[in-house]
């Protein structure tokens, strides 16, 4: 555990002691911004029968700031690495691939949950500033940042896949875009058809992103979808382990 945290701190330093960090927390805070004033100005002084936070991820905004932020986020993870040396020099030392892999997703999770703390800011913002009952409504907020932070597992695990892919991080930022947007159309694809009792539908219906987003928005936790986050999130990794194993064969 002692490694862990040790390669975990290294992680993290590369993250918050660069400009590119920085950076990126800037342009979500930007973006999160814009789609909050969007919101309250279309509303106007009208009722709205859903809370603020199913409104903002019923925007583009949300699925935008996911699609670019996490390939931006994983794309040195194992790639810089890779391409300057370091990498074998750090898998002689006396740690282990899992440990490796794990601290490196660690890392960019802990960065991508800081990345969104702005939002809290401007849900207390609307919420004094408009009579939204739910807006701070720990339920909903609860609910609002397990869905973020699910999503977050799921995308930025495809983000260490695609990094540990290759010794170019413009290569692994596009590979995880392209799986990134491939798996968002799929959630697309499962909102427009209809369930059906094939099972190719039932499975079709899993990838429905947008509602459990919606329902996550809500503070409704749904075990099936925390399942699927979770499988997935999982099976990346581990085709991300087995990528970084594949060294020793050859």
């Amino acid at each position: 555990m002692r490694i862990f945290w040790t390669l975990l701190r290294r992680e993290l330093a590369a993250f918050f002691c660069s400009i590119t960090g920085y950076v990126i927390i800037a342009a979500v805070t930007l973006l999160i911004g814009l789609s909050f004033v969007v919101l309250m100005t279309n509303l106007g002084s009208d009722p709205s029968p859903m809370p603020v936070t199913e409104m903002f991820y019923r925007t583009t905004i949300f699925w935008l700031i996911v699609l670019l932020a996490t390939p931006a986020l994983t794309m040195r993870l194992f790639a810089l690495e890779k391409f300057s040396g370091t990498f074998e020099t750090l898998m002689t030392t006396p740690v282990s691939d899992l440990q490796v892999v794990a601290a490196k997703f660690a890392s960019a999770l802990v960065f991508y949950i800081v990345m969104w703390l702005p939002m809290l800011a401007c849900l207390f913002i609307v919420r004094h500033f408009t009579n939204q009952p739910g807006t701070l409504d720990a339920g909903t907020i609860g609910g609002m940042y397990l869905g973020v932070f699910l999503v977050g597992c799921l995308f930025l695990s495809l983000g260490c896949f695609a990094s540990s892919l290759t010794r170019s991080q413009m290569a692994a930022a596009m590979i995880s875009f392209v799986l990134g947007v491939s798996l968002f159309l799929v959630g697309f694809l499962a909102e427009a058809i209809p369930v059906a009792a094939q099972w190719q539908s039932q499975v079709l219906s899993y990838f429905g992103l947008f509602e459990q987003m919606h329902n996550f928005a809500r503070g409704m936790v749904d075990t099936r979808a925390v399942v699927f986050y979770v499988s997935l999130t999982f099976f990346f990794l581990f085709l991300t382990l087995r990528v970084v194993e594949s060294r020793r064969w050859k």
